[in-house]
């Protein structure tokens, strides 16, 4: 790092800090001051600051963790924050990315529900959805990706159907448990969930799931709806491993 760059004072312990949450198993001094390029008597310093903030700790090896306070901050801001206004970057940019509709729903029975919508900045179209609207989940792609989840076997879909058929959307919906149950196992495999033109003609849709408050079940779905025509959907599942980044927040900075 240049001297024109080097970290000095509030920046330097805003640094500490960020490298600390970095390492959940602790990170000692040395590594510390190397990590952030600076002396180990001025990140010592940025240290003992943010102890006596309860920001950072020092755990019985001598290592150095967030402290408990910053935590209980963070998670009291993360919990009270709705996940709409949480989700709102990520639809953002992805409706900026691809020129199309994003979308955050969630499983409420039978039916998904629209937290969060965004159209594009140019070029949007007139689409069914609005937010707390409703459409079926076996018809659409953040439903069928969410019911992935929640019905974990065939038995399970078996039971979620009823003995008659689904209701019809389109001519392309899947309305009985045999091709749900394959849909669905689909699903499990590739990690995220398609709707060809099943719930809209002319609209295609593909979702990813969202992790807000649990690493294993996830609290909704984001999607891409678009008009077939114009972005086809091979083309949106050639940008998964783009819009699984986006959502989870690990989107490349663009070069400079």
């Amino acid at each position: 790092m240049g001297d024109e760059t080097r970290l000095v004072g509030s920046d330097r312990v805003l640094a500490v800090l960020r490298e600390l949450a970095q390492h959940s198993r602790g990170i000692g001094l040395e590594a510390l001051a190397k990590a952030v390029d600076s002396p180990k008597p001025t990140v010592h310093r940025a240290l003992s600051s943010l102890r006596r903030a309860g920001l950072a700790a020092q755990d019985g090896r001598g290592r150095y963790v967030l402290g408990d306070e910053f935590l209980r901050l963070a998670f009291a801001h993360y919990e009270a924050r709705p996940d709409h206004l949480r989700v709102a970057p990520a639809l953002e940019r992805l409706a900026t990315l691809f020129g199309e509709t994003a979308h955050y729903a969630v499983l409420d029975g039978r039916s998904i529900v629209y937290r969060a919508k965004v159209d594009p900045p140019t070029g949007a179209v007139r689409l069914t959805s609005t937010i707390g609207g409703r459409n079926p989940a076996h018809c659409t792609a953040v439903g069928k990706l969410l019911l992935s989840f929640t019905l974990p076997d065939d038995a399970a879909v078996e039971s979620w159907v009823g003995s008659g058929d689904l209701e019809r959307r389109t001519e392309n919906t899947k309305v009985s448990a045999i091709d749900l149950r394959r849909e669905l196992r689909a699903i499990r495999e590739l990690g995220y969930a398609v709707d060809d033109q099943e719930n809209e003609p002319g609209v295609t849709c593909i979702a990813v799931p969202i992790f807000l408050a649990s690493p294993t079940m996830p609290s909704g779905a984001v999607s891409i709806s678009a008009l077939a025509y114009r972005t086809p959907l091979r083309a949106l599942r050639e940008a998964v491993p783009e819009i699984r980044a986006v959502v989870a927040g690990k989107e490349a900075e663009p070069a400079t």
